[in-house]
């Protein structure tokens, strides 16, 4: 293939899309441009022949026409040079140019040739950016939560400057890993979050304990996911926010919901306190008839056995009311909330001897049905075991001016994957449509009650997971139930 002649030259500048102007090395008149040029500054090329710098250039401002002609005049000794230039068009519109001038000497004449392209789209999009970036920069200065991005090891590739404070560093401060401010135990726990962050959304949160460098303790509450945005940001993404005030709020509610079940675990051993009494007074009223028996034998010849006999038969009765004494005391007394694995059938067996004991004064009788299976729950054996009295009062109070049949039942059963605690009285049951209220607060069947009782019942069901309910008996009569999460 023969190489291209002049003319062929001349159609290839005459299709190309970057602007060409070739300008007089010596008096930087225009000489020659192509297409693209004319198209883009709407002049022809006889029209831009005779023009000057001056003429196709925004007028005042950055760009002079010493700026161009210093750089065409660089051009010619110190090789190609870039800079930005705004012409300006036959109809008045301002084009911001990026501009490289190249001296190159011809047969005829030396010119300095100037290629340029429309860069205003670009311009003004990094504006933009630069206003967004100083938008965020702003708005970050003033969070609560910090943003890094980690490696798996923890190590930190990027932290804000919000994050600098909620670790408690100062401003510019190098972070190197995040690991720095956990305990062992929860930096394996930390690891593992990071481990498996997924990509698509955020990691559920987690919580942790972390010393500051001044030695301050704090609680954080931190996401993650998996980002690859560019080589040196791959990894982690976290956000991360000091929670410490929560955690106090919720361990000074925590304290004031002990108080409270302490206080309820009081308030029904108060409330019986006449059934307690006559319990503990036939023991003793039988101990002290047969010390009497005993001293009157002793005038007696020949009576030792019979002493005997009645010393035996008071001590006895001396152990009945001491039990009677340790399982109120065993009841009221206050315990640290352990949690454990436990038959739920037993936390029934555990209390039912309270519940026969106040609904026999209130001449009530109790049915017992256990499940056959074992119901095994992870809970505080107390608490639950406060929640069946306080049903199992309730419904003895319901029942306490009823003319009918008088019977509660307490029921433990399995339901999918729950055991379920039923207690059902057939009493006069509460008014249509008040059963879901029934354990919101201040909603009670009592003459006089204010429902207290039974909204700590959901409290406490409900912070061990499970779901406590009421529906009516038919004919008549409520049930109250509770589900608990089998284990």
């Amino acid at each position: 293939m023969n190489p291209p002649v002049e003319s062929d030259f001349r159609r290839l500048i005459e299709a190309m899309s970057l602007c060409v102007l070739l300008h007089d090395a010596q008096t930087k008149a225009i000489v020659w441009a192509n297409r693209a040029a004319c198209t883009a500054l709407g002049f022809s090329l006889e029209d831009l022949l005779p023009l000057k710098a001056q003429d196709m250039t925004r007028p005042g401002g950055k760009y002079p026409r010493e700026v161009g002609v210093s750089a065409m005049d660089r051009s010619m000794t110190q090789g190609p040079q870039v800079y930005e230039w705004c012409y300006r068009s036959r109809d008045g519109i301002d084009m911001l140019s990026e501009a490289i001038a190249t001296y190159v000497p011809l047969s005829e004449r030396d010119v300095v040739m100037v290629q340029f392209r429309d860069i205003s789209a670009e311009d003004t999009l990094k504006q933009q950016l630069r206003q967004y970036e100083t938008r965020l920069r702003e708005f970050m200065q003033d969070l609560s939560e910090g943003v890094a991005v980690l490696a798996p090891d923890g190590t930190v590739r990027f932290i804000s400057d919000s994050g600098r404070r909620v670790l408690g560093g100062q401003e510019g401060e190098a972070i190197h890993t995040m690991l720095d401010y956990c305990n062992e135990e929860e930096r394996g726990r930390f690891l593992h979050q990071l481990e498996v962050a997924p990509r698509l959304c955020p990691s559920e949160p987690q919580r942790y304990k972390i010393t500051q460098k001044d030695g301050t303790p704090r609680w954080l509450r931190i996401t993650a996911r998996g980002i690859e945005i560019e080589d040196d940001l791959n990894g982690r993404l976290i956000h991360f926010r000091d929670v410490t005030e929560e955690v106090e709020v919720e361990e000074v509610r925590r304290v004031e919901a002990r108080k409270l079940e302490y206080a309820g675990r009081y308030n029904a051993m108060g409330e019986m306190a006449t059934a307690i009494a006559h319990e503990l007074s036939q023991p003793l009223a039988a101990v002290r008839n047969f010390l009497e028996g005993a001293i009157r034998r002793l005038q007696q010849p020949g009576s030792v056995d019979d002493v005997i006999w009645g010393l035996r038969s008071a001590d006895r009765e001396a152990e009945h009311a001491a039990l009677i004494i340790r399982s109120v005391r065993g009841y009221i007394v206050k315990r640290e909330p352990i949690e454990a694995r436990v038959d739920l059938r037993g936390v029934l067996a555990d209390v039912i001897y309270f519940v026969e004991l106040r609904a026999r004064e209130a001449n009530i009788r109790v049915e017992v049905d256990q499940a056959n299976e074992p119901l095994y729950v992870i809970c505080e054996t107390v608490l639950i075991g406060q929640v069946i009295l306080n049903l199992a009062f309730n419904a003895v109070d319901a029942l306490r001016d009823s003319q009918g049949l008088r019977v509660i039942r307490l029921v433990t059963e399995r339901e999918s994957e729950s055991a379920v605690v039923r207690v059902l009285d057939t009493g006069p049951g509460v008014p249509k449509g008040s059963h879901d209220r029934l354990f919101d607060g201040f909603s009670s069947s009592k003459v006089g009650g204010n429902g207290i009782g039974l909204t700590l019942c959901k409290n406490i069901v409900t912070r061990h997971g499970g779901t406590i309910a009421a529906t009516a008996v038919v004919p008549q009569g409520l049930e109250c139930r509770f589900s608990l999460p089998l284990s």
